[in-house]
């Protein structure tokens, strides 16, 4: 019985040069329509709100704030470079003279829904925190010993689910007696408030734990664990907050090699490729590549959650979703916008120094990642392990972006007790 051989060379070489030639076809279709799309959701913001809406496809719009990232405005369109935005913006503004006033507490195109506005009414605007104490006859017992604090952060799209519905419901008896636990959903996300007026810069993240965790509960000493974009939330909250942070622990932090100079095109180059394979990468360089046509996918999804929700319901005869799938449409597209440039690409420049920080004042630093991660590079998590000496770098066989915590919850919450045990050995990568 023969082996299956390998396809020849030039067969390889054939169907990467197709692919490159039938992606280069669709983007520049994309282009096209992203900028029909502009057209279109200026005259209906007009229409609706009594203003156009401000977007970055000029190139000529300044960025003030040095946290904003020049991908906004940077990401390169044909025809918008061409001149055909400028002509039709003329045409578009010679016809659309109708004034609407009124002002809207939220976007036309946006869920209103008692779940997506429900921040609105209150006072005090902080992030929606999950809390979980420890056992009150641990907290009699052991009067006099300091509480140990976790801090979880979810990644891009995500929320405090996916730490409350895995890792909060596997811990041990000793965590559950003697660790207090906060899973915060970040600014523009799940339950958390989605301003309209903010950027969401790092800095406006950081501050929003610093207010809604750190400040209101006194920390002055915690654990920080965090997956995807959290991951480099973690890192700013860990550099700032260097003397109180006993361990940092990154689940597939998208951390890349950059240069000062270009990082935030490093990255966004890197993790959102404009190709149509896999899948994975095609969907995320849509989205974040393309303003308004994400803003379009927003609105047939995200404003009409509960439509697709109650079709999935009857489709699965279930009462509940999953979490993964109700968190998808957890936020706007100005939220999700605004965070992928401003905090997965804007932060590249700052995670260097970050790093340099926690090893001044030697912060553990721990690293979990899959090796069949499509999303983030395995080579992060080895970059992390040449800038931090002393990291401990987990490579799990067989664990794409997300799996690297779900379908082995047990195993997972087991390695981060041992990252948090102070006789951890954080000195080791393991494949």
């Amino acid at each position: 019985m023969s082996l299956p051989t390998s396809p020849p060379k030039w067969a390889k070489e054939c169907a990467t040069t197709f692919h490159i030639a039938l992606s280069f076809i669709v983007f520049l279709f994309l282009d096209f329509l992203e900028i029909f799309l502009c057209l279109l959701f200026r005259f209906l913001d007009h229409y609706f709100e009594g203003k156009p809406s401000r977007c970055y496809c000029e190139n000529t719009r300044e960025l003030e704030d040095v946290e904003v990232s020049e991908t906004l405005c940077g990401r390169r369109n044909v025809f918008r470079e061409m001149g055909f935005l400028q002509f039709a913006r003329k045409r578009e503004e010679h016809c659309c003279s109708k004034k609407v006033g009124g002002h809207v507490t939220h976007r036309w195109s946006d869920c209103g829904c008692e779940c997506c506005v429900s921040w609105m009414k209150i006072g005090d605007q902080k992030l929606h925190v999950v809390v979980k104490e420890p056992s009150q006859s641990s907290i009699e017992d052991t009067r006099g010993n300091p509480t140990e604090n976790v801090i979880f952060l979810h990644g891009f799209l995500g929320s405090s689910s996916i730490w409350t519905e895995t890792v909060f419901k596997n811990h041990s008896n000793h965590v559950k007696d003697n660790y207090k636990l906060f899973a915060a959903d970040l600014l523009g996300f799940g339950r958390s408030p989605k301003p309209r007026d903010s950027l969401y810069t790092l800095r406006d993240h950081l501050e929003m734990i610093e207010k809604s965790v750190i400040t209101p509960f006194d920390l002055k000493s915690f654990h920080l664990v965090a997956h995807s974009m959290g991951c480099i939330i973690a890192l700013a909250v860990s550099a700032k907050y260097a003397k109180f942070v006993k361990s940092v622990t990154l689940v597939a932090p998208p951390v890349l090699p950059c240069s000062e100079d270009g990082a935030s095109f490093t990255v966004l180059n890197r993790l959102a490729k404009r190709r149509l394979w896999p899948p994975l990468l095609f969907g995320s360089s849509v989205m974040s590549w393309y303003e308004h046509l994400g803003r379009c996918v927003c609105f047939l999804f995200c404003r009409n959650h509960r439509i697709w929700e109650s079709i999935l319901k009857l489709l699965t005869q279930k009462r509940d979703l999953p979490f993964l799938v109700t968190d998808l449409t957890k936020h706007t597209h100005h939220s999700a916008w605004h965070s992928m440039h401003n905090v997965i690409c804007g932060g590249a420049k700052y995670n260097d120094d970050y790093l340099k920080i926690l090893v001044a004042n030697g912060v553990k630093v721990c690293v979990i990642q899959g090796d069949k991660d499509e999303v983030v590079p395995v080579g992060c998590s080895i970059y992390i392990k040449k800038k931090v000496a002393d990291a401990q770098v987990k490579i799990i066989p067989n664990a794409d972006h997300n799996t690297v915590i779900f379908g082995r919850e047990r195993e997972f919450t087991l390695s981060l007790e041992e990252i948090w045990a102070p006789s951890a050995d954080t000195n080791s990568v393991e494949e």
